[in-house]
């Protein structure tokens, strides 16, 4: 058992070791310009993922901003089952995204997709939609990054075959993007 534990350990920090920090700058600098220029943000994922997209929104929506005046306009896309489960029964579980996105997208806004595979049908339809659109795209990928890393805007890719550890990290850096901009515009008590 102990070796099973360790091995999760440094799997998990060889991965953060390896990630590209540069691109999780540049998403920090998009959310950022999101924030100033009020711009929206739909985020989704399925399964785990759809579970981290919900906790960004938690984060963004409240977790540093209660005392700032201008707020996060973020919304997640898999969060209203109603909706997802309306669309995926009378059109196809592969639409529950885009079907969202159609005539509430505009050009400039963020969509951020969380894949573990890159490769999940209803993300990559909905991405393609955001690309036609002109919305900026925030791929969170594990394994190879599959289609996700290849059309988004910035790529937070994990580059291992592990989809725990991969969510793992994704959940970090969404604490990690949030204490940076609690150090950037926080007041009192982180939460």
């Amino acid at each position: 058992m102990k070796n099973e534990i360790e091995k999760y350990f440094y799997n998990e920090i060889e991965t953060i070791k390896a990630l590209n920090i540069s691109n999780i700058e540049k998403v920090i600098e998009i959310l950022d310009d999101a924030l100033k220029n009020n711009k929206k943000i739909y985020i989704f994922g399925n399964g785990g993922s759809g579970s981290t997209a919900s906790h960004f929104v938690c984060d963004f929506n409240k977790a540093i901003f209660k005392n700032i005046d201008k707020k996060f306009d973020f919304q997640c896309l898999n969060d209203n089952m109603a909706i997802v489960s309306a669309i995926s029964n009378d059109i196809d579980y592969s639409e529950i995204f885009k079907y969202q996105l159609k005539n509430k997208l505009k050009k400039e806004d963020i969509v951020i997709a969380l894949s573990g595979s890159g490769n999940s049908k209803n993300i990559i339809k909905a991405c393609e939609y955001a690309k036609e659109i002109g919305a900026k795209i925030i791929g969170f990928t594990g394994y190879n990054g599959g289609i996700l890393k290849q059309i988004s805007d910035v790529s937070i890719d994990t580059n291992i075959n592990d989809m725990q550890i991969t969510e793992d990290i994704h959940l970090m850096i969404e604490h990690l993007i949030i204490r940076t901009f609690y150090n950037m515009y926080g007041e009192g008590k982180y939460e």
